[in-house]
């Protein structure tokens, strides 16, 4: 094992960020709604093409029993929960980074969206939930005679 110079600032920085990233949760949102939802946030990306509306969630480490989808109303919720190995004693652990525990997020969704051909599919650790577009009827032109 290496030896490396102990730097108690560091991990006050890192403490710092921690609360930091707390309070920000707490006091720019509604009544502290993502303190209700759970500590652990996974990161999403959410774009759209011509036929669908796709949202991509980090979620490393998480059994596909511990995913659930639902769409209720005008809103997906993705919740989950990313369990702490139980193989490695707490005691054996150099240093913990990685959240673990329930998850939750919910996602308002476009009036546009075939709820009934929602599809979810995980690879690599990254949820990818992916909402067909319903097809629009393109405005039709009609010409105006003159007489």
């Amino acid at each position: 094992m290496a030896i490396v110079k102990y730097n108690p600032f560091r991990e006050l920085r890192t403490m710092q960020e921690q609360m930091n990233r707390m309070l920000d949760m707490a006091w720019n949102s509604e009544f502290g709604e993502e303190l209700k939802e759970g500590v652990w946030q996974p990161p999403v990306d959410i774009y759209e093409d011509e036929k669908s509306v796709i949202i991509k969630a980090e979620i490393p480490d998480v059994d596909q029993k511990d995913i659930e989808v639902k769409i209720e109303g005008n809103t997906l919720t993705l919740k989950g929960e990313r369990r702490h190995s139980s193989d490695i004693r707490k005691e054996n652990y150099y240093r913990v980074e990685r959240c673990f525990g329930q998850f939750q997020r919910s996602f308002s969704l476009p009036q546009s969206i075939d709820r009934d051909n929602i599809q979810a599919t995980c690879d690599k650790g990254v949820l990818t939930i992916t909402l067909p577009k319903l097809d629009e009827e393109k405005p039709k032109q009609i010409t105006v005679e003159v007489k």
